[in-house]
């Protein structure tokens, strides 16, 4: 065997771990969640010039909830750090830049403060896949939505309140549909979770008068019973999931 085969293990790990860990999130469907409410809150309220500091803030803190994550879920090692450091950089100025341009948006950092840090300490623990963590996820997800409306100036509540809500029966109906494609596969108490909570959010949407909520909710319990038993990859559940996300934003905005 030659000089430089025996080499090949040696170097090949060295190449790799030049690259840090944590710089691009691996939950490929959570850039529509976090775009959602941004594009459902901007239609609804308008454009207002502090939403693109706002934006930037909102994506830019995901990559840093991300990376801080995967530095915790490491117990603290340092390769996992450059990322941490880079998105922490990024954030503080945008988000001071968003409070210098409208201060009022600082009362909703005590909104998401206890969601980042649950979800930061579930990342900790090694159970940042349970359902208590994805929850509060799709809470802070679903609430942009009242951010991005409050940045345009004066807030709807109630149209505000609708959309999140919307928004969030969707996210949590998803969230579970989901976990029965892939990890609880073939699970009848997750089936029936699943099922239960988009019968109940049809129910709701259909006796607020909220038609087209309804009806695509409908579609939605429908797609939670008959897609389990179908033998679809990750991949393919992710991309049929596109259209349900679509139909969901624009029956929100008929609705609101």
């Amino acid at each position: 065997m030659s000089e430089t085969a025996l080499r090949r293990p040696e170097t090949q790990p060295r190449k790799h771990s030049r690259k840090s860990p944590g710089w691009v999130p691996q939950q490929h469907g959570a850039w529509a969640m976090l775009a959602s409410p941004v594009l459902v809150g901007v239609i609804a309220a308008g454009p207002a010039l502090v939403q693109v500091p706002l934006v930037l803030t909102w994506f830019t803190g995901y990559l840093w909830f991300n990376a801080v994550g995967l530095w915790l879920k490491s117990r603290r090692q340092a390769r996992y750090l450059p990322p941490v450091r880079a998105y922490t950089a990024a954030l503080v100025p945008l988000g001071a830049l968003v409070l210098v341009m409208q201060p009022g948006l600082a009362r909703w950092a005590a909104a998401f403060a206890p969601l980042v840090g649950f979800g930061l300490w579930m990342t900790a623990r090694r159970q940042d896949r349970a359902l208590a963590s994805g929850i509060a996820t799709v809470i802070a997800a679903a609430g942009f939505t009242a951010v991005i409306m409050d940045a345009a100036g004066p807030l709807d509540i109630a149209a505000a309140t609708r959309l999140s809500l919307i928004q969030f029966g969707y996210l949590v109906g998803t969230l579970l549909y989901v976990k029965t494609m892939i990890r609880e596969r073939g699970n009848p108490r997750f089936l029936a979770a699943s099922v239960g909570w988009h019968v109940a959010c049809t129910a709701v949407a259909l006796s607020f008068g909220l038609w087209p909520v309804g009806v695509i909710f409908a579609t939605l319990t429908a797609r939670a019973w008959f897609f389990s038993r179908m033998p679809l990859s990750p991949k393919q559940v992710g991309k049929r999931e596109f259209g349900f996300h679509a139909a969901v934003i624009v029956a929100a905005l008929l609705a609101s």
